[in-house]
């Protein structure tokens, strides 16, 4: 048996929406995607394992989908998924209780967006001469700022949460234009959850009391 017949179930399809297909694969990455954001809003260790599996599901729903540079993002976040893992699970080091949630460095920053505007113009040269893919752009500036937005998410740093609210900006009409149109609810999801991690991290950036009955 293939690899091919292994995952044929995964792209049957189990309804339609605007006359558009929906299959396992994308149902499943939208159910594990929102557990997964509601597990880092909650500053959650299990958001991590939860976040590999999801990245699994879009590895192959974007290949589908021709949105390459988005497929092969989760493979990148599946790497970056281990190393947030052990940060947060480690404080970064040996010995540590856990991360504390800071603020993005200004050298951070200056790295983070010379990287991010680098790596977007060499994306989209590459998926516009070396493959069929009709949003190169699009597709390259919603992968450079989803790891700029990583590798906050992995340090814990505030920050990160305005950067996943726009590279969800961008994927939100980019994934409706490319008939994901479940995917697509799911980010206008996923910013309402970034609105509440970004509250609950500011909170506890600050010092201020949690409301009662919240957890951590």
């Amino acid at each position: 048996m293939s690899l091919a017949d292994v995952l044929a179930p995964l792209q049957q399809p189990l309804f339609t929406v605007l006359d558009t297909p929906v299959g396992w694969t994308e149902v499943l990455g939208f159910g594990s995607g929102a557990l997964c954001v509601w597990l880092v809003a909650r500053r959650r260790t299990a958001n991590w394992p939860v976040g590999i599996a999801n990245n699994l599901f879009f590895v192959l729903l974007f290949t589908q989908a021709g949105l390459y540079a988005d497929a092969g993002l989760q493979i990148v976040f599946i790497a970056l998924a281990v190393y947030g893992w052990w940060t947060w699970t480690h404080g970064g080091g040996p010995g540590s209780d856990g991360l504390p949630v800071r603020r993005t460095t200004r050298t951070e920053w200056t790295w983070l967006l010379t990287a991010g505007a680098v790596g977007t113009l060499a994306l989209t040269l590459l998926l516009d001469r070396a493959t069929d893919s009709t949003v190169p752009f699009w597709d390259a500036l919603t992968t450079a700022l989803s790891l700029m937005a990583t590798y906050g998410q992995c340090r814990k740093r505030l920050e990160s949460w305005w950067l996943w609210i726009a590279a969800d900006v961008v994927y939100v009409p980019l994934y409706a234009y490319k008939g994901l149109y479940l995917t697509s609810l799911l980010y206008v999801g996923f910013m309402m959850l970034c609105a509440v991690g970004l509250r609950g991290w500011t909170r506890d950036l600050t010092g201020s009391p949690r409301p009662a009955g919240a957890t951590a």
